[in-house]
This record gives C-alpha cells, structure tokens and sequence, in this order.
C-alpha cells in the first residue's frame, strides 16, 4: 500500500516536487547543459596548458560551446578558416579530452556561428555511422567537422599558407660580418621592437647569403618576445598558389582575412611574382592595408626594390618606403667564421669531429659563391670521412670536392677589375686607362691596381701594361697608397672590401 502525503512527511521522506513531463525534460536539458558546459571549462584548461598561452588565444579563444546531445557535442568558432584549421589540427585531441571528461560524448562537431547548425537528423545520422565504425578504432578518437553547403576547399588552412621555420634559423646562428651586419641590426630591430619601426623592412641580396635565416630568426624572436602577435612567413610563389587556389573556389573573402589579420607579414622571395599581374593586384592591396593599420611587413628578394624587373611601379615605390638592407657577397673572414661556426655545431650534435683549421682555411679562401654551398661542402667532407673512415685532410677535401672547386675556381681577370671598379666609381673606362692625373680618376685607378695585385697572379709588369703601358714602380705607389688610405680613411677601406667581395662572389652592385 502506498503511504499517504502525511504519512510519508512522518516518516521524514521529502517529497518531490510535482513537474509535469514537460518541465522535467527541460529540467534534465537544463542539468545536462550545466554539465557539459563545466566539462568545456575543463576541457579549455588542458587545451592552454598543453598548447600555450600565444597558440591558445590564436585559435581557442573564440571557440564556444552550443550544445551537446546523442552522442556528440556541437562547438562554435567565428569564421571557416578558424574551424577548418582546429578541425584539421586538434579535432582528434578534443575528442580525446572530452571523452576523458564523460565517455558518453564520441563525437566533438565544429560549426561557425554565421552557418546554420546541421539539423538533428543528419546529426544523429551521423553518430549512427560513427556508431557503425570498425570495433578496433576507439571511440572517443573519432572526430567530425560539420560541412557548410559552402565551405572552404580542403586544405586551405593556416598550415597550409604559412611556412613552417626552421629552428636553426635562429639569430644565435647567424654569423655576422661586414657584409651582412646592416642586414642583421635592422632585422634585430625589428624583431625586437615593441612598436613598428622599419616599414616595410626590406632584405635583398643573392642567393645563399642568408636572407632566409634572418626572416626565419626574426619570426622565432617576436614568438619568443610577443607570443601574442600572429607571425605570417611564406614564400612569394605560396603566396601566389593561395591566391589562385582562392578565385578558383570563389572564396577571395577567406584569403583577403587570413592575410589582413596579422600583426607580421613575412614574404621571401618576392621576385617571384614578377609578371603575375592578378598576384601583384592582391599583394599590393594587401600591404596597403597592413601598412595603414601599422602591421609590420617584411620582404625578401634578389635585388633591390628598384631593380625587380616585372614588378608594377606602384609596389616598387611601396617596397622603398622602409628600409631596404643589402646583404653583400661573403668575404674571407665572414667564410671562416660561418665554417668555424658549423665545425662547432657538428660536434655538439655528432661528438668530436677532427677538422683542422687548415681545411676550413682551405674551403673559405676557395668556396666563394655562397653560404649555402660553403655548408653544404663542409657537410660533405664530414660524411665521407665518417663513412670511408679516414682523417680528414685538405688532400682530402680536394679529392671529395674536385667537381665542386672546379665550378668555383673563377678566375678573375685584370679586365674585369677595371671594369667593376669604373661602374663602381662612375667614371669611364677609357678615362682610368689614359693618362689623366684628375683625383676622380687616378683614385680608381689606383684601387684597380691595388685589386689587380691582391687577386690575380699577373706581375706588377704585366699589370702596369694593362693599365695603359704604365711602368710596375707606378704599380707599386697604388698599391702602397691604397694599403696606407685603408689604415686611415673608412670609407676608402669600405669602398676596397666591397669591391674585392664583389669581385670575388661574382656578383655586381646591386
């Protein structure tokens, strides 16, 4: 028999309140969302500690929770790019999360707040083919992405636009010389500056001297420094491949937001849009309204902003705005300290390694057209005495590197000497063979004298003739006129160090 109200009240037994079938459901719903919504808090926690607090905000700041039911859970992100790259890089670990949180919940579904959510037909669709998956796949691993009847082509996500950085490529790395050093200040500047400074800041010069290693250096400094700031590096054809992928699926909206909304703009290479005029019209809009809201842009190319051949006017003129920093062929002692620099690096990384100091000599004085090759022939020797197990030697070393020495073993002519040293000076070359004694001339002359003994094997005869049938004493005078200029006058020993660098990484001005 079932006790009265009053009987029951006796017996200290509370009673329920009465909730018609409606209202309890609500009720349960309204329990079910506490909750869940207390599983989100905890969920975010470990997501921040185990991400960092600059990855976080990137991506998971903005994320909300909508719901859960049947199986799954429905979370909210502002904009496509932002769901497709969580979806692409970090569904399979929310799902993880979650389901350490109520086992119950096998599913974490990610929805953008413009797009209407899926309607619970197709959602409890889909957990019943989740529900069908093979029994050695786990559960709580599995993790979907809500489609939009419009949504972004697949693989076009944050991974896919920017570049990864080396970690190598670090500014502890990067050995500064002469050649380089306005290069790495200004990039340390940047780097290091709370506010903009260099606007654009512009890094030119050829192949392998290290403009890449500084874009990359500069990236890992602001991350280290301002890990709140959002750092954009790629390369200019990625640049180019993104913007096409983008008017192919008629989706430039999503491409114009991923670029305009960073704090630093990174393009390496920029030469390679030249002719690409639909590229140009994109870039051009997009550093205009990055300048204008003092987001900083960093370029990278061949040449200066001046010299890229195929590029409009405008976007020349726009490049000149900051601060164009050449970075100029290696000299000896740069070449030297960046093989004595990699020497050390190898034998941290794979225990002693002999290399006398007469191969890296060796490899410095005959390695001259970049930095990338002069690595690359070290690393090259190393292997071969690790494999062969031999010591290794500059005999050695000549017999490993024949093909490579061969192709850098220019010779560098008296012609060519005057040649350079006239463009230099911007004087004619007839004038600096004849007989005119005027200072703009005779200065020149002497220099191209004084390169000519340092870096052929011509005698000082041999030399004199070429400049005009001069006699070898007035060879001797340039020379030891220009040695005692260099102790004294700077500009005169800069003037002397670039040319010989110029001369000897075949390169011209820039």
């Amino acid at each position: 028999m079932v006790p009265s109200p009053a009987e029951r009240r006796r017996q200290g037994v509370s009673e329920m309140p009465s909730f018609s079938r409606a209202e309890r459901n609500e009720r349960e719903v309204e329990m079910s969302s506490m909750t869940v919504a207390d599983q989100w808090r905890r969920v975010r926690s470990r997501l921040q500690a185990e991400l960092g607090e600059a990855t976080f905000n990137s991506w998971f700041k903005q994320i909300d929770l909508v719901g859960a039911d049947e199986g799954r859970v429905t979370l909210c992100v502002p904009t496509r790019f932002i769901r497709n790259w969580i979806a692409s890089h970090y569904a399979d670990r929310l799902a993880e999360l979650w389901a350490d949180e109520d086992a119950n919940y096998a599913r974490v579904d990610i929805a953008v707040s413009a797009e209407p959510v899926q309607p619970r037909k197709a959602g409890a669709e889909a957990a019943a083919r989740a529900d069908a998956a093979p029994s050695g796949e786990p559960r709580s691993a599995q993790s979907t992405v809500q489609s939009a009847p419009q949504s972004v082509p697949q693989g076009f996500e944050d991974a896919g636009v920017g570049a990864p950085l080396d970690p190598r490529f670090t500014f502890d790395a990067f050995v500064v010389g002469k050649s380089n050093e306005l290069a790495h200040a200004a990039a340390r500047r940047v780097a290091e500056a709370t506010d903009v400074t260099f606007n654009p800041l512009f890094l030119y010069g050829g192949v392998g001297l290290g403009k890449t290693h500084l874009m990359h250096a500069i990236a890992w400094e602001i991350r280290k420094r301002h890990p709140e700031r959002k750092v954009l590096y790629l390369s200019a054809e990625k640049f180019m491949y993104q913007f096409v992928r983008a008017l192919r699926f008629k989706d430039t909206m999503a491409f114009k937001q991923q670029f305009r909304s960073v704090d630093v703009l990174m393009i390496d290479d920029v030469q390679f849009i030249s002719g690409k005029d639909s590229t140009q019209e994109e870039f051009f809009h997009t550093f205009n309204a990055l300048i204008d809201h003092n987001r900083q842009v960093i370029i990278s190319a061949d040449r200066s902003p001046s010299d890229l051949d195929g590029i409009e006017e405008r976007i020349r003129s726009r490049l000149g705005w900051g601060l164009a920093a050449d970075i100029h062929p290696t000299d000896y002692e740069l070449r030297l300290g960046i093989l004595q620099a990699k020497a050390d690096e190898m034998m941290q990384r794979n225990g002693p390694v002999a290399i006398p100091g007469g191969v890296l000599e060796f490899l410095a004085h005959r390695i001259v057209s970049n930095v990338r090759e002069l690595e690359g022939a070290l690393k090259r020797v190393v292997a071969y005495a690790s494999l062969v197990g031999r010591p290794i030697t500059t005999e050695m070393t000549q017999e490993v590197l024949r093909d490579l020495l061969r192709s850098n073993d220019r010779k560098i002519t008296i012609e060519e000497i005057q040649r350079r040293v006239a463009e230099y000076y911007n004087v004619r070359l007839a004038d600096m063979l004849s007989a005119r004694r005027a200072r703009a001339v005779a200065r020149p002359r002497q220099v191209a004298m004084y390169l000519s003994k340092q870096l052929t094997t011509r005698s000082l005869p041999e030399i004199g003739r070429k400049f005009g049938g001069r006699d070898h004493t007035t060879v001797i005078h340039a020379v030891r006129k220009i040695d005692e200029l260099c102790q004294v006058d700077s500009g005169i020993e800069e003037d002397v160090d670039l040319l010989r660098r110029m001369l000897e990484g075949g390169h011209g001005p820039n």
